[in-house]
């Protein structure tokens, strides 16, 4: 992993697409990475510290528990778990991601990888989560098959991701709010309306609940349940790797 000069936000970005090709996703994320948690803030109106909150107390890890954090970007969702007492490892594969969390937390161990291709062994974790980034794989069933694989049996799995409103109304004013105002409001505030318009199409394309959940189950997970937050904006997925 490279200490080179961190990304510039406003260098030309490659955007990705619901092909979600792997180079380009990186890219994208490479080029927001200096001012991503803070957007994130801004776009989610703060509630993106709570969903962090609750996918914490989801994984309840203990000290000594050994935990990866997957698609960490910078790092902002990994923290609680070494505060934990937790050894807790950070693992993403944008580069930029990670030498952001490297610049502002030198204390967590930030590792580059790929969720189709695990760089761990077998067993390696007490839990293994996953916020806002398994909606970003191009294959999510080979991505849930390498987290079971390094989650030793009887560990823990955590989901953190957008899904579907339960309440119509909700819904609806939810679904135009990602198709026209969040762009918008992103090209304000951090100057990628390209990287928010993925965004959006991404959670409006992601499966609901029920079918992220049998996705889980077909991988191999037991267990499998799942609760909503803000009436099913995001929702938290758990499941156990059976022993």
């Amino acid at each position: 992993m490279s200490d080179g000069p961190i990304v510039c936000q406003d260098e030309p970005m490659s955007r990705a697409n619901l092909d979600k090709q792997q180079r380009d996703v990186a890219a994208m994320f490479d080029t927001v990475a200096p001012r991503y948690d803070l957007t994130n803030d801004v776009m989610s109106l703060g509630q993106d510290r709570w969903w962090r909150r609750a996918t914490v107390r989801a994984v309840g890890a203990q000290p000594g528990e050994t935990v990866l954090d997957l698609a960490a970007g910078t790092g902002t969702s990994t923290e609680p778990f070494a505060e934990a007492g937790a050894r807790v490892v950070a693992c993403d594969l944008s580069i930029g991601m990670l030498q952001v969390g490297r610049h502002r937390r030198p204390d967590l161990a930030f590792v580059a990888g790929d969720a189709l291709a695990l760089p761990f062994a077998d067993g390696s974790f007490d839990a293994v989560t996953i916020s806002f980034g398994l909606r970003n794989v191009p294959d999510v069933a080979t991505a849930l098959t390498e987290l079971r694989r390094v989650t030793r049996p009887g560990g823990r799995l955590v989901i953190c991701e957008f899904s579907t409103p339960t309440f119509a109304p909700l819904r609806a004013v939810y679904n135009g709010y990602l198709r026209t105002a969040l762009p918008v409001a992103a090209r304000v505030v951090a100057s990628q309306q390209e990287a928010y318009g993925y965004l959006a199409e991404s959670i409006l394309d992601w499966p609901d609940q029920a079918s992220l959940a049998t996705a889980v189950q077909s991988a191999g997970w037991r267990a499998v349940a799942y609760r909503n937050l803000n009436g099913g904006i995001v929702a938290l997925h758990r499941a156990t790797n059976p022993v």
